[in-house]
């Protein structure tokens, strides 16, 4: 396996991770490991388990055997809240945003907690100004900051996803997990989404799920390809593409796929 670091560090490290649900196993053995700053995008056909292990490494699934280790230390067992602290985070498919706060209000939210704040209602937040210094950072990072008193359930779609990645971020996290962040987006919306991943990741580990090949290859740096419920390719994009494995398992029938709404347009 590659994305060892040079010294010896890892970002996340997946063992031998299984998954089952009754007797159904979802996640087959995955092996997976990803150095510090590397972007990598998880992909495989629908139903070969990618939110599952995605919901395993938050913490939000426990594993069935195997062990999940972030930095170095074991995570598995952990409840998603004390992975957080340990500097992870993740977005999730569907907007799960406060729609009836501000946008700065749903980012001073996540800002409060990660501070050590919590929710201490007797505090007068405008006298918090490490908060709000954070809460204007991140409004700058994620271009929202002219729509920072606008009501979230008023903002566009893509907007809305550029909040969520907000409030990913707000806490200053290592490791950031995106599921599907560009679903649902015209081809210009999702050109400019990707832009704003590379730049709010800048320093930060990334693991993605992502179906758009377009995103996939002009994002990460590796690739990891899951099918049912196994890790069968993990390397840079050119390896992952040229890998028969791959193009027999998955990529082949999706790029032709893709190729063929292309040309119908």
């Amino acid at each position: 396996m590659t994305g060892q670091a040079a010294n010896g560090s890892l970002a996340v490290e997946l063992r031998d991770v299984r998954k089952s649900f009754g007797k159904t196993e979802i996640i087959r053995g995955a092996n997976l490991i990803v150095a510090p700053g590397e972007r990598v995008a998880i992909i495989g056909p629908n139903g070969a388990g990618k939110s599952t292990l995605f919901n395993l490494i938050s913490g939000r699934f426990g594993a069935t055997s195997g062990d999940i280790l972030l930095h170095g230390q074991k995570i598995d067992g952990l409840a998603p809240y004390e992975i957080n602290r340990r500097g992870l985070a993740r977005s999730f498919q569907v907007s799960n945003l406060f729609v009836r706060l501000s946008v700065a209000e749903n980012i001073r939210c996540a800002v409060l907690w990660s501070l050590g704040y919590k929710y201490s209602f007797w505090k007068f937040l405008a006298d918090l100004r490490d908060v709000n210094d954070r809460v204007d950072e991140v409004l700058d990072m994620i271009k929202l900051h002219k729509r920072r008193d606008v009501l979230a359930m008023n903002l566009t779609y893509a907007e809305q996803r550029a909040l969520e990645i907000g409030i990913t971020i707000a806490g200053g996290a290592s490791v950031i997990l995106l599921d599907e962040p560009t679903a649902g987006m015209s081809k210009s919306e999702t050109a400019r989404f990707v832009n704003l991943i590379r730049e709010v990741t800048v320093g930060k580990t990334l693991l993605t799920v992502e179906h758009d090949m377009g995103v996939v290859f002009g994002l990460a740096d590796k690739i990891a390809v899951l099918v049912y419920g196994e890790v069968i390719a993990f390397d840079t994009p050119d390896q992952v593409r040229a890998n028969p494995r791959v193009q027999e398992a998955y990529l082949g029938s999706v790029l032709a796929d893709q190729q063929a709404a292309a040309a119908g347009h």
